[in-house]
């Protein structure tokens, strides 16, 4: 058994919290810090190389590695309102929404796997959407 600090390892520790893990998960935390130490390497050394004006995501990479404590919290807060917003439909909506939006599924598919057609499914998409967006103006 090896003790780690869990500061080392998740940037959310403020202060040191020793814990006992096996040898396995603490060299498996060990390599993924040194994996990730490379890889910022890499891409702060090669960014030259690179166009930073053609927005493909290189530059937010290279100068951003990880998202803000802020950032975090406004989509944490961002995808609750969405759930809110997702929960206040009709079940049958609510499932077709999801299938469709979230999980990115076709409409034929989702009428196929519900045994109907699949302009009962678009519209039921298209009234869910604007149900969840007035539900949005009302209340957040």
């Amino acid at each position: 058994m090896t003790t780690i600090n869990l500061k080392d390892f998740y940037p959310w520790y403020t202060q040191d919290e020793y814990i006992e893990v096996s040898d396995e998960v603490a060299e498996e935390l060990r390599a993924n810090k040194r994996y990730e130490a490379a890889y910022r390497r890499r891409v702060t050394r090669n960014k030259a190389q690179y166009s930073l004006d053609c927005d493909d995501g290189i530059e937010y990479s290279a100068c951003v590695f990880e998202p803000s404590p802020e950032e975090l919290v406004l989509r944490k807060e961002r995808l609750e309102v969405l759930c809110h917003a997702l929960n206040s439909l009709s079940e049958k909506q609510g499932r077709r929404v999801e299938a469709r939006i979230l999980d990115g599924k076709k409409l034929k598919e989702v009428a196929e796997a519900e045994g109907v057609t699949l302009d009962a499914v678009s519209d039921s998409v298209l009234r869910g959407l604007t149900n969840m967006r007035n539900y949005l103006k009302e209340n957040w």
